[in-house]
């Protein structure tokens, strides 16, 4: 297979304390990104942007955002939901579509959130095994991670399955030597984001970890996401929250999470989590600025050391 540009040779993973912000990436949806005049003025040059693709959002609409990220000097990354895609014609339109109208190069995989697939593409390993992304020259492909597990995909509230998945596109990355990276759902506590990387190296996934984390917004909002994107243990932290009346009236900030996540980084340098990447599920100016503020003080920290 072709297509793919080759990995350099790993380097040393660092130890800062904070290393886990740089090249943070977030996500925005057509809708949402339109109403923002001036990315530039919230995101660092380069930082990769997720496009969210919901069910029913034109395709147009989705490389018009991809096109202007672009412009403006940012990294898109669309989503690329299997199971709203009517066939092969249709996945290999809109790959080739953002390639050429949008110059994209990289895109994460999903299954998508629909119980009944549109059509033969039911997975991102399905979509993978048709080469469309290959022979397009897309240098960078994400796939989907559940540190706490997908009742869409075991029922029995076990892992079987979604295991198997990733040793599959660990297979498939080792042997097309695509750059690929697993990019997870949002969690609130670390230690089943930590445990789940530790078993998934042990089981010989070597694909880095991008941990999603919720940008800034009010209790009540999150935990409305969390009970419906199915988040699990880890939903228990924001349920205590809610029991305090002061925390209760500010809105929750990932901070402690980072925190937990880069002090065990700095410890166990070489673990397969990489970097943060932001669902500003209260907005993405909220979500930026946070973003902006760690970043000052994470050079703040770097500074005084």
């Amino acid at each position: 297979m072709t297509g793919f540009l080759r990995k350099d040779e790993a380097s040393a993973a660092p130890t800062d304390p904070w290393h886990l912000l740089r090249g943070c990436s977030i996500e925005v949806m057509p809708r949402t990104a339109a109403k923002i005049d001036d990315f530039g003025s919230l995101l660092p040059a380069g930082t990769r942007v997720y496009i969210a693709h919901i069910h029913d959002t034109p395709i147009d609409d989705m490389v018009a955002t991809a096109r202007r990220l672009t412009d403006a000097g940012f990294q898109p990354m669309p989503h690329v939901p299997a199971r709203i895609i009517p066939d092969r014609a249709t996945l290999e339109t809109w790959a080739r579509r953002y390639r050429e109208e949008a110059g994209v190069t990289q895109a994460l995989l999903l299954g998508g959130g629909v119980s009944e697939p549109a059509g033969e593409l039911d997975s991102s390993m399905a979509m993978l095994e048709t080469e469309i992304f290959d022979r397009l020259g897309y240098q960078r492909l994400h796939v989907a991670g559940h540190p706490e597990g997908n009742k869409d995909i075991d029922r029995d509230g076990g892992s079987r399955l979604v295991d198997a998945a990733l040793r599959w596109k660990q297979a498939y990355a080792e042997r097309t030597d695509a750059e690929m990276a697993i990019v997870t759902q949002f969690a609130f506590e670390a230690r089943p984001v930590i445990a789940w990387a530790e078993r998934l190296a042990e089981a010989g996934i070597t694909l880095p970890i991008h941990v999603g984390v919720a940008g800034p917004t009010k209790l009540q909002t999150l935990i409305k996401f969390a009970m419906a994107c199915g988040v699990g243990p880890s939903l228990g932290v924001l349920q205590k929250r809610a029991l305090d009346l002061r925390k209760l009236l500010v809105p929750y900030e990932p901070t402690d999470l980072l925190g937990d996540l880069a002090a065990y980084k700095t410890k166990h340098p070489q673990s397969l989590i990489e970097q943060i990447h932001v669902f500003p599920l209260g907005g993405i100016q909220a979500g930026t600025e946070w973003m902006a503020r760690m970043r000052r003080d994470a050079e703040a920290s770097a500074t005084a050391s």
